[in-house]
């Protein structure tokens, strides 16, 4: 078998992800005749079909399954390699960075982080894309430069600790709750509430504290991530368990009230960055890892909470 063309692995990886030839050409931003041609080059060099049809979509072959981590580890490396510089100078580049982060990771860190690069990098740009899609593979560092996500979900890479957060439950101002003298975690299930959701089979910090009480909450609404969960709240009998920075941030602007959980009733989430190993010692890469670091340091101090004076507890043993 020849060597494959190294210029043909942008549009196998291409083709492998997207599974057409049309969308292929678009994304490459090549004619339809000229991807075609590059289809027909891989097949004939794999000897396999790669795509075969399925109704009116295309699937992988096994093969062309067993291809997509190496294609993805191959072009990484290759990007890697033609980024290798003596050095980085952050004042004078004009380089892109891609972070995957939530929006709740996303909503915190955008600010501080536009303030460093305005100072050190101002021809610098770091653009923030959502998580959706990533599973937290070695090839997903193909498509980005780092992944900020939370802690025990066994994201793959090198990794470093940014932040931590608490939960808080958030609240109309007027919601019946908050109308008792004495709150318990019990008390929450009398309240409709409203969760986030990270897709199938993902329990946040939120879910476990109520899982682990054996307590079920009566869930009314349910939205994708936690940003949009205390506006959600506003104006309504729902409540929501959300991280205390947002609840904050979302304080400056929302008619809503935070309630917190008292020491040893409170979950915490911890959050981290994620880089392929092999950006470990690359400078820029180290550059924009300070950068994030830099930028979650300030954020307790961004983000402070007006919190309720009641707050919700462990009910008490009975003896």
């Amino acid at each position: 078998m020849k060597n494959l063309d190294l210029n043909l692995l942008p549009q196998l990886q291409v083709l492998l992800e997207l599974r057409n030839i049309s969308r292929a050409a678009e994304r490459l931003q090549l004619s339809q005749p000229a991807t075609s041609a590059a289809m027909a080059r891989l097949r004939r060099h794999f000897d396999d079909e790669l795509l075969v049809r399925n109704g009116r979509t295309y699937d992988l072959t096994p093969f062309a399954q067993s291809l997509v981590p190496l294609v993805d580890e191959a072009v990484l490396h290759i990007q890697r390699a033609t980024r290798v510089r003596s050095g980085f100078d952050p004042a004078t580049s004009e380089r892109e960075f891609v972070i995957a982060a939530s929006d709740y990771a996303a909503a915190l860190m955008v600010g501080p982080l536009r303030q460093i690069l305005r100072e050190e990098a101002p021809g610098v740009s770091v653009d923030f894309m959502p998580t959706s899609g990533f599973q937290g593979q070695m090839a997903d560092y193909s498509k980005i430069d780092l992944l900020v996500g939370p802690t025990g979900y066994q994201l793959q890479g090198a990794s470093k600790q940014i932040f931590r957060d608490g939960f808080v439950i958030v609240a109309s101002d007027g919601n019946p709750l908050l109308e008792k003298p004495v709150l318990t975690v019990e008390d929450l299930t009398t309240v409709p509430h409203a969760v986030g959701y990270f897709g199938e089979g993902i329990s946040t910090p939120a879910d476990k504290l109520f899982v682990s009480r054996g307590i079920q909450r009566r869930v009314a609404a349910v939205v994708a991530g936690f940003l949009s969960l205390p506006l959600l709240v506003e104006g309504t009998d729902l409540v929501a368990m959300v991280p205390r920075m947002l609840a904050a941030r979302a304080q400056r602007g929302a008619d809503i009230v935070v309630l917190e959980f008292s020491e040893g009733t409170e979950a915490s989430l911890v959050e981290a960055m994620y880089w392929h190993p092999s950006q470990t010692e690359d400078p820029a890469s180290l550059w924009l890892r300070s950068v994030v670091q830099r930028a979650c340091a300030r954020l307790q101090e961004l983000f402070p909470v007006t919190a309720h004076p009641v707050t919700i507890h462990a009910p008490a043993v009975q003896g």
